[in-house]
């Protein structure tokens, strides 16, 4: 099959980097470091291009903000790797190790996935992410990144492969794809052969198709239409502080909030002030009919509102006479990914977080936190808002799985 070379130089790589030494993985990222740093020029220059291009194709400016390197961004990768090196490595741990009757012991090991196949848009600090989780993790990856982002991720590439050379693991540990054509994904997802897993990121569009047409297991990151529940009672002020941040910190991110709830009983005291916080940062605002009643400037909402991932300046506000009204909302318009109360009653955020079914569940915190350094998971692969084998920011025991090992000193069944 086309690039059939690609996913056999994976594997071979894989049995390599699983045998790695902590301490040679670790050096291979000390190296990357390096290179990060030295590259930096050229780095940039290579954004550039690719900034230049997606301007000329009028790319919507959410986009733009995920495309950008900046000096501090390349700072952000270099940190990120390092916190990786701090990380303790799960390969060879062994967990719930316990005695049986017949005098057996046994327990869970950690073990790489082998092949990760990820597919991402925009981004190029994924590059980086990915290809040090993967390799920390004892993994081979083949990364494929967006059409737009094609000339940072070679560049980035370079790094890391010279990286892997230094520290004498097969540069095909990691592999760049060589091109943007979509025929590439098509191969990623298409057999097992090339890839033991696939984790697609970026458009809900793109992940669909992924999920759809794989043949191969896919750890799924839809969208992140998350909420900021304001409960009856909650201290006024962390609550707006809350809500601006969670909306405004960051739009084109998916741990950005997109829908307010706020409870009857706060309407009045917040919405009139969080009208002037959002008019501040000149987000728009489509609400409830009784959210206009306090916030006449809104649009009403639409059924779409309450089920779209904006990635802007908008969001979508609704007044509810309960905490239930606020929790089914959540279940049946989110997305299962990062969802957040306000209240100063620890009875009720207790039952919110039982009820509400998402990978992240907040309580008197900003959305914003649901993120692999956050969580002191070391950069992320992606957040995952399936139900099996991970869920939430995957780090680096998100690329493992176990396997049962058992010690014995001569038992044989009776």
């Amino acid at each position: 099959m086309p690039y059939s070379h690609i996913g056999s130089a994976a594997r071979a790589a894989a049995s390599a980097i699983a045998q790695a030494s902590t301490a040679q993985k670790n050096a291979a990222l000390v190296a990357l470091t390096q290179q990060l740093d030295a590259s930096r020029a050229l780095i940039l220059q290579a954004n550039t291009t690719d900034m230049a291009a997606a301007r000329a194709a009028h790319v919507e400016p959410a986009l733009l903000d995920r495309l950008e390197l900046t000096t501090a961004r390349i700072e952000a990768m270099i940190a990120g790797v390092h916190e990786i090196i701090a990380l303790p490595d799960p390969i060879g741990a062994i967990d719930q190790l316990r005695r049986r009757p017949s005098g057996i012991e046994i327990g869970l090991m950690r073990q790489p996935l082998g092949v990760i196949g990820i597919i991402f848009e925009s981004r190029p600090n994924v590059t980086v992410d990915a290809a040090s989780l993967c390799l920390k993790s004892g993994n081979a990856s083949i990364l494929r990144g967006g059409r737009e982002a094609f000339a940072s991720n070679q560049a980035l590439s370079q790094c890391i492969q010279v990286a892997l050379r230094t520290v004498g693991l097969p540069e095909t540990t990691v592999q760049v794809a060589p091109t943007a054509d979509r025929d590439f994904v098509g191969a990623m997802i298409g057999s097992p052969a090339m890839c033991d897993v696939i984790i697609p990121r970026g458009g809900k569009g793109l992940i669909e198709r992924i999920a759809a047409d794989a043949r191969v297991p896919v750890i799924k990151h839809l969208d992140g239409n998350c909420h900021v529940y304001v409960d009856a009672g909650a201290d006024l002020e962390m609550a707006l502080a809350i809500l601006e941040n969670a909306k405004t910190h960051r739009y084109g991110v998916c741990n950005a909030a997109e829908t307010f709830l706020i409870h009857a009983e706060m309407a009045s005291a917040v919405l009139p002030q969080l009208a002037v916080v959002l008019a501040r940062h000149g987000v728009e605002v489509r609400g409830c009919p009784i959210t206009r009643q306090w916030m006449p400037d809104a649009l009403p909402a639409t059924e779409d509102d309450w089920q779209t991932e904006y990635l802007a300046p908008i969001v979508a506000i609704r007044v509810v006479d309960s905490m239930e009204t606020a929790m089914t909302h959540i279940n049946h318009y989110g997305s299962h990914h990062t969802d957040a109360i306000v209240s100063a009653d620890y009875g009720r955020i207790r039952e919110f977080m039982r009820a509400v079914d998402s990978a992240s569940v907040i309580a008197n915190a900003s959305t914003r936190f649901a993120d692999g350094f956050e969580y002191g998971l070391g950069a992320e692969i992606g957040i995952s808002t399936d139900r099996i084998h991970v869920r939430g920011p995957v780090g680096l025991e998100g690329l493992t799985n176990q396997k049962w090992v058992v010690f014995g000193d001569g038992q044989v069944r009776v």
